[in-house]
């Protein structure tokens, strides 16, 4: 025994302080800049009259709720973004992905541990003494075994540790994956809405405008009737009518496309609408919006966390690609019971056992594990690029949105001033031209003005509600304040072989 205790002593040790091989992760540097602009960002933005006017003011530091959306105070909106995250079939996808990647993370783990395997078996057998070339009755004799199997690949050079690293850097994508289903669902449901406010409020103006067109048109012909007004303003009257009638089928049509796209966001078949509809008026601008620093915006965004997770991946797969031209060690035993039948299996005597340790060392194979190992570096570097890009396109975003909504204000607020004129023209060329003190094209031209004006004012609203909620997704859109992931989807890891119960299906008769 004295002769084996070093040997054991120093491979325990060996097995107790094994290395890891490979890089460590180390997160990238977090970024220097700022600020997302040039020039100094305008604290607040320009305020116009009306639905969607009010001023907005950008609060350095200040936290994003993770139920962002209620800031626009819409009832009914809040309810189709839940419905939305309850329903939504990729929620159900990123939900099962990220139970995917949890067991296969866990089933990793598994290597850590030894494999114990249970073997048993029983034979019967009838010797005939004519084989030997004799004469006589056969001999009657059994073997019957009985063992206990265990094999276990300790991991010296920590190869395995790395895989499980590997794994589990994947389960966090998976997991910033589903944050990013979110994040992009819940701001795909509030823009559908603006967006179906938007139409519905241009499809009612249009309405209007066609209103006033059939009234001067019947001011016209009046005219025409008197000799005050010839054929052809009459004609060019009934074009304008036409032209603006003819401006409803596709606000109409883009209304049921966004009507069906908002039944996919909540889960809903087309068939399955109920009706619901919004209003810009009753929709609240928020006037207070939050703008995270650099430094914070790339813990906060989804999509760059997953390309954190990517690139830890990646890392750690270098040191599995390592660790495999090291020698790969493994410890077999074996303990059990040999004897001619089960009655006499436990009698003293029977008992077998074994033990082993197997070393194995790759010595020429072409070059194909230090290509693995070159190509696993080239994948890290390909995914520390693709990390560079991911925050480069998270700052492009908060910028676009920043900008978006400072021009956005400054537009609607010119949009608001050029209804108020082109409403104010088209009045008085109605007065005007029923007194005869201006000609029909001075009509006509302000009714063009006035259309043209409203529907651009409608826009201008909407594209501050939907640049709002641009720029809380390009913040991250506070998912650290929610729950979002089911408890379900982590899992738990088993150590046992054995399926569930339920999952076993024995052969019935007949079958």
């Amino acid at each position: 025994m004295s002769t084996r205790s070093p040997f054991l002593v120093a491979f325990t040790a060996l097995l107790l302080a094994g290395c890891t091989a490979g890089p460590d992760f180390v997160k990238p540097a977090k970024p220097t800049s700022t600020g997302y602009t040039p020039e100094a960002l305008a604290p607040q933005t320009s305020s116009a009259a009306g639905p969607g006017g009010a001023a907005q003011t950008f609060v350095p530091e200040k936290d994003i709720p993770g139920e962002w959306w209620t800031l626009f105070q819409s009832p009914q909106l809040d309810a189709l973004v839940r419905e939305a995250m309850q329903a939504n079939p990729d929620v159900d996808a990123a939900q099962a992905a990220v139970r995917q990647a949890r067991e296969n993370f866990f089933a990793q783990q598994g290597s850590l541990f030894p494999t114990l395997s249970a073997n048993g078996s029983g034979q019967q057998q009838l010797a005939s003494p004519a084989s030997q070339g004799q004469t006589g009755a056969g001999t009657m004799f059994g073997v019957t075994s009985a063992s206990l199997n265990i094999s276990y690949s300790p991991d010296i050079f920590g190869g395995v540790r790395r895989q499980v690293e590997s794994k589990e850097a994947l389960a966090e994508v998976q997991r910033f994956q589903l944050e990013a289903t979110y994040l992009t669902l819940t701001s795909n449901v509030v823009v559908a809405a603006v967006n179906l406010a938007s139409l519905q409020a241009q499809i009612d103006a249009t309405n209007g405008i066609i209103a006033i067109l059939n009234n001067s048109l019947g001011v016209v012909r009046r005219q025409f009737d008197l000799g005050g007004a010839s054929r052809a303003d009459v004609l060019a009257q009934e074009a304008a009518l036409t032209q603006t009638q003819a401006t409803l089928p596709p606000l109409q049509k883009q209304l049921a496309v966004q009507r069906n796209q908002l039944m996919r966001l909540v889960g809903r078949t087309p068939d399955q609408d109920r009706g619901e509809s919004f209003d810009l008026a009753k929709l609240k601008l928020p006037t207070e919006l939050p703008l995270s620093l650099p430094s914070t915006l790339v813990e906060q965004r989804p999509d760059v966390r997953v390309a954190e997770a990517q690139l830890r991946s990646a890392s750690a797969d270098i040191g599995v690609a390592v660790a495999n031209q090291m020698p790969q060690f493994t410890i077999t035993g074996l303990l059990g019971f040999t004897s001619g039948g089960i009655a006499t299996m436990f009698m003293p005597g029977t008992g077998v056992w074994s033990i082993g340790l197997g070393i194995a060392q790759t010595v020429f194979d072409g070059g194909r594990l230090d290509s693995q190992r070159k190509a696993a570096i080239a994948a890290y570097e390909r995914a520390a690029a693709q990390y560079r890009g991911v925050v480069l396109s998270a700052f492009q975003d908060v910028a676009n949105a920043l900008r978006a909504l400072q021009a956005d204000a400054d537009t609607l607020r010119a949009q608001v001033a050029a209804e108020q004129t082109a409403a104010a023209s088209l009045k008085l060329s109605e007065q005007q031209y029923q007194l005869g003190a201006v000609n029909y094209l001075i009509l006509l031209n302000a009714q063009q003005t006035y259309q043209t004006a409203v529907i651009n004012r409608l826009r201008a609203q909407a594209a501050r509600y939907s640049d709002t909620a641009a720029l809380f997704q390009a913040l991250g859109g506070g998912w650290w304040h929610r729950s979002d992931v089911d408890p379900k989807s982590m899992g738990t890891p088993s150590r046992f072989t054995l399926p569930p119960v339920q999952d076993i299906r024995l052969p019935r008769a007949g079958h």
